[in-house]
């Protein structure tokens, strides 16, 4: 292990004991032979800070830490159900209040990226941040033509902390990899590998603003979620300017119940735009706590989502994508042999594992938790418990869906928090059914097929200069012996012929039997025209 990556443990370990977290340290395995140099030291018992409270002293440590460790904080708190009362309560400050950085400091970072003095650029400039959190921290300004922005400004030296924490992480991995057994079940390498990715990608705030358009194109007609418009013009790898947004913190509960917020509606619109996002945009918001949510109240009895803070987005592999929307379905059935068919099939458990062991493993999982009243049913439990069958199957980590989960948890808890009563499988069932019957609606396929069409027209203008080259290979008998006379380049080029001509002629009923049922769903010439092109075109692909 290196000198840098040692270092920084040591720094870790008198962090934790500094803020009087012994419990933390008497729990890592890997600091026990170095605990007592810390016990040992004066200036520890002089600055342990006892007398603060526990959640104050956690957050405080993971403020100190740096980056990777408030993220971790900002993610846990989310979920208040799961936390002891008093550190869900500190470590939600976490989302939104980290000490700011000197706004001297924000004010040369965006002249300097954006080439000319602040009083050239905006009529106005705060320098009290609006929000400090633990990547950059944001400005309220106002442009020159009026519009009300603000201006987000990239923490001075991100980059460099976090490559040294992340060397941690690498070699944690690599020490559990080598001596923990169930490394090769858990990947720990390849979970740093995806975190990495996702972290680094955070600190280019260009990234982030081509996210935020894109998420605002995909919600551009819907009332569900309004995403903040960019100033492209303002933008760069270290400073982004966006409209700012005038909502209610979400966590702003008095605010909400005082003008009478429905909160069903609001809790339910944030599971729809989940599954919406997940499974119909495959392009989903990451990093959904509710210092990156707001509420736009206008009319309580619809309120409306606004987002920020789009650095960490996440997509999904199709394959992916279509075994977790068959995985939820069979698990809000109650369908445990599908789930654990399902699992095979993905490759996420081994090929050998038996189908009716696992089954009747998931079915211990889930039913005593279906016997249960629906509004009482954790999802964020349910996967806990899942997880606890894990090792039983060899069921390894997939690190590509790391974000997925982290997201759908925190979701979960933003949503039950504001509507305990909430129904997650109810609202997100329908979400899912409909998405799956888009997969394979003939308007889909047609649609693919219509995408596709330039590499088919492609094909086919490249099929004469095939044939001539065939033909100019046959006048060269060195090169292919097989070819003895014209007769066998005339014959092979008849059959040819009358090969393509059959995937000609079968794709042509294919496609009028397609273009017929779009139409008319129901109609039966255009099933029986497209069943007889299917038929005839899987037959001309044998022949060829």
């Amino acid at each position: 292990m290196k000198l840098r990556v040692i270092g920084r443990l040591v720094q870790i370990q008198r962090v934790l004991l500094k803020h009087g977290l012994d419990d933390f340290v008497r729990a890592t395995h890997l600091y026990r032979p170095l605990r007592f140099l810390f016990f040992l030291s004066p200036w520890m018992w002089l600055h342990r800070g006892r007398n603060a409270p526990r959640g104050e002293r956690l957050r405080l440590a993971l403020q100190e830490l740096g980056p990777i460790f408030v993220k971790f904080g900002q993610a846990i708190s989310t979920r208040r159900d799961l936390l002891p009362p008093d550190i869900a309560e500190e470590l939600a400050k976490l989302q939104d209040r980290v000490p700011p950085f000197p706004a001297s400091l924000a004010r040369r970072t965006v002249e300097h990226s954006l080439g000319r003095p602040i009083a050239e650029i905006f009529a106005a400039f705060e320098d009290e941040p609006l929000a400090a959190a633990s990547i950059a921290q944001v400005h309220a300004a106002r442009l020159s033509s009026g519009r009300d922005v603000v201006v987000k400004v990239l923490r001075p030296g991100m980059k460099a902390r976090i490559e040294r924490d992340l060397e941690v992480l690498y070699s944690l991995a690599a020490l559990a990899q080598r001596y923990w057994r169930e490394a090769r079940r858990l990947r720990p390498s390849e979970l740093v590998q995806e975190y990495e990715k996702t972290i680094l990608d955070e600190l280019d705030l260009m990234r982030e603003a081509a996210n935020a358009t894109q998420l605002k194109r995909n919600f551009a007609d819907s009332d569900l979620l309004y995403v903040p418009e960019v100033h492209w013009d303002f933008c760069r790898s270290d400073v982004m300017v966006m409209e700012r947004i005038h909502g209610i913190p979400i966590s702003d509960m008095t605010r909400l119940r005082a003008l009478g917020t429905n909160f069903e509606r609001l809790a339910e619109n944030g599971v729809r735009i989940f599954f919406t996002q997940v499974f119909r945009h495959n392009f989903f918001h990451a990093d959904m706590h509710p210092g990156n949510i707001f509420v736009l109240a206008d009319d309580p009895q619809r309120p409306r989502y606004a987002a920020i803070d789009f650095g960490i987005m996440g997509t999904l592999d199709p394959r992916d994508q279509h075994y977790l929307a068959e995985n939820f379905l069979a698990v809000f059935e109650r369908d445990y042999r599908r789930v654990a068919v399902l699992h095979v099939e993905s490759g996420w458990v081994p090929p050998q594992t038996r189908i009716d062991e696992m089954e009747s493993a998931i079915r211990t999982v889930c039913e005593p938790i279906f016997d249960r009243p629906l509004a009482d049913i954790s999802f964020g439990h349910l996967l806990l418990r899942l997880f606890e069958i894990s090792r039983r199957f060899n069921m390894q980590i997939q690190p590509q869906l790391m974000l997925l989960q982290k997201t759908l948890f925190n979701v979960e808890g933003l949503g039950r928090e504001l509507y305990p009563q909430l129904d997650i499988w109810s609202t997100a069932t329908p979400i899912l059914r409909e998405w799956m019957r888009e997969r394979v609606s003939v308007r889909r396929l047609m649609k693919n097929l219509w995408r596709q069409l330039p590499d088919v027209v492609e094909s086919l203008q490249s099929l004469p200069g095939l044939l001539k080259e065939s033909v100019r290979r046959v006048h060269e008998p060195q090169t292919h012996p097989e070819v003895a006379s014209m007769n066998q380049l005339r014959e092979a080029l008849r059959a040819s012929a009358r090969r393509r001509d059959a995937v000609t002629g079968a794709s042509a009923v294919l496609l009028a039997g397609l273009l017929w049922l779009a139409w008319h769903p129901l109609a039966w010439p255009g099933w029986t025209l497209t069943a007889a092109g299917a038929g005839a075109l899987v037959a001309a692909y044998r022949w060829l």
